[in-house]
């Protein structure tokens, strides 16, 4: 068993060995320490380092735990789904009126269901989208005092909020967050919902 934990630790970088034997020490039982001071001594790396490390690794737990003592209730999540769903629904409709002024597809025909289709899918995404990477936050959010976030509490850079969109498009995503605390778009683009006002 040792063995394995002296190989864990030798695929570790530096600064990472630093963590498990200050910072995040309380999170590792005895052997996996003794295999990360083993790996240290063996690498011979410079102890004036450690304080640097163990400081930024706090101040990023300490974010993180902040970030997760704020995340929001399902309850929250499921009225954010359900204004978000009647605000892309208006829009859709607003659309289709707009549209109708200029095209005309016949609703039998293959090319008027496609165009449905796209006008339907395409609104649906460009809410979220541009929404979330504007603001961190949809209609919805801005009601319930909520955002979206990184893990670490940081703004989503544009790809993570694409990321984030087309995963709604999942089966059950829109009711996933009922069974977990974050919902499948949420875990698969690293990104969470927390109150606007972190304490």
């Amino acid at each position: 068993m040792e063995n394995e934990f002296a190989k864990v630790m030798s695929e570790r970088t530096d600064e990472e060995l630093i963590k498990i034997v200050t910072a995040e020490r309380t999170r590792y039982n005895p052997t996996v320490i003794k295999a990360a001071d083993a790996e240290i001594e063996k690498r011979n790396i410079d102890k004036s380092e450690f304080e640097k490390i163990k400081e930024r690794a706090t101040i990023e737990i300490e974010q993180k735990q902040k970030v997760d003592s704020n995340v929001v209730s399902s309850g929250i999540r499921f009225l954010n789904c359900i204004i978000d769903f009647i605000i892309a629904y208006l829009l859709i409709l607003v659309i289709f009126i707009i549209l109708g002024l200029f095209i005309n597809p016949t609703s039998n025909s293959f090319v008027g269901g496609l165009f449905t289709l796209i006008t339907v899918l395409g609104t649906f995404l460009a809410y979220y989208a541009i929404m979330e990477i504007k603001f961190q936050k949809t209609v919805a959010k801005f009601i319930t005092k909520t955002k979206v976030v990184r893990f670490d509490g940081s703004k989503p850079n544009v790809s993570e909020i694409i990321a984030r969109t087309i995963c709604r498009l999942i089966p059950f995503d829109g009711i996933s967050y009922l069974f977990v605390k974050n919902g499948l778009h949420d875990y698969l683009s690293k990104t969470k919902v927390v109150k606007d006002r972190v304490k």
